[in-house]
């Protein structure tokens, strides 16, 4: 199933751009998975499991670090071209 997982990293720092920033840069490493970014949240798109390893695998580093932060997400169980 495809899906679009719209998320967004509230940093709650005053260097609140590096870890959005990090993030970002880590989610673009995973080839199957489309990372479209604009100025309130970043938009993931592909297959779920594929999509949900992924913030799995990141989401945690981008909170273990020095500061405190926010993920918020929402799920959509359709393909870009589907809405």
């Amino acid at each position: 199933m495809r899906v679009v997982v719209d998320v967004s990293l509230y940093p709650l720092t005053e260097d609140y751009l590096a870890p959005i920033d990090d993030v970002i840069a880590r989610l673009r490493a995973y080839d199957d998975i489309d990372v479209d970014v604009n100025r309130l949240s970043t938009q993931l798109t592909g297959e779920y499991r594929e999509v949900m390893q992924a913030l799995q695998n990141e989401i945690e580093p981008s909170l273990d670090g020095s500061h405190q932060g926010v993920f918020v997400m929402k799920v959509l169980n359709a393909d870009k071209a589907g809405y």
